[in-house]
């Protein structure tokens, strides 16, 4: 329905285990639905059966317009086409709880994508987002993430 009005799907993978009980109907449903994909690297190895990141990149490469695929302290990969942008992650004093990260980064992914900013700042966004979650406990924003984006120059 999504793409017969115009609009593109995005998908996060979630979990990786999930991913493996069902491997089939994602790799059918990314192949042929999804347009922009949110992944980790244990969820995009997962979906490929493989244990090589770079393996896993580059099988979902032609398969979506867009992946965003997050690696924990290395930051996150985003290909697009033939283009491979690397994103640092953005710095912060301790990792307490993990607990949402992912979809801070996609949120903030989405939002800069929205505002038809060019995908390493999407991705910059992301990393901000994400790293802002990690560091408290609980999977809500302490601080707000307009102001921090804001403060970054990324809008």
């Amino acid at each position: 329905m999504a793409h017969r009005a115009g609009h593109q799907v995005a998908l996060s993978l979630s979990d990786p285990f999930c991913v493996g009980r069902h491997r089939a109907a994602f790799r059918e449903l990314v192949a042929g639905e999804v347009d922009i994909l949110f992944a980790n690297e244990a969820e995009i190895c997962s979906l490929y059966q493989t244990a090589d990141f770079a393996a896993a990149a580059a099988a979902v490469r032609g398969h979506v317009a867009i992946a965003a695929l997050t690696r924990s302290a290395e930051g996150s990969v985003i290909l697009a086409g033939s283009a491979e942008h690397r994103i640092a992650a953005a710095p912060i004093a301790r990792v307490v709880d993990t607990t949402g990260a992912g979809d801070l980064y996609a949120s903030g992914f989405l939002f800069g994508l929205t505002r038809d900013r060019p995908l390493p700042t999407c991705g910059e966004i992301g990393s901000l987002c994400a790293a802002e979650i990690i560091s408290h406990v609980g999977a809500r924003p302490e601080t707000a993430l307009s102001r921090l984006v804001a403060e970054a120059g990324l809008v």
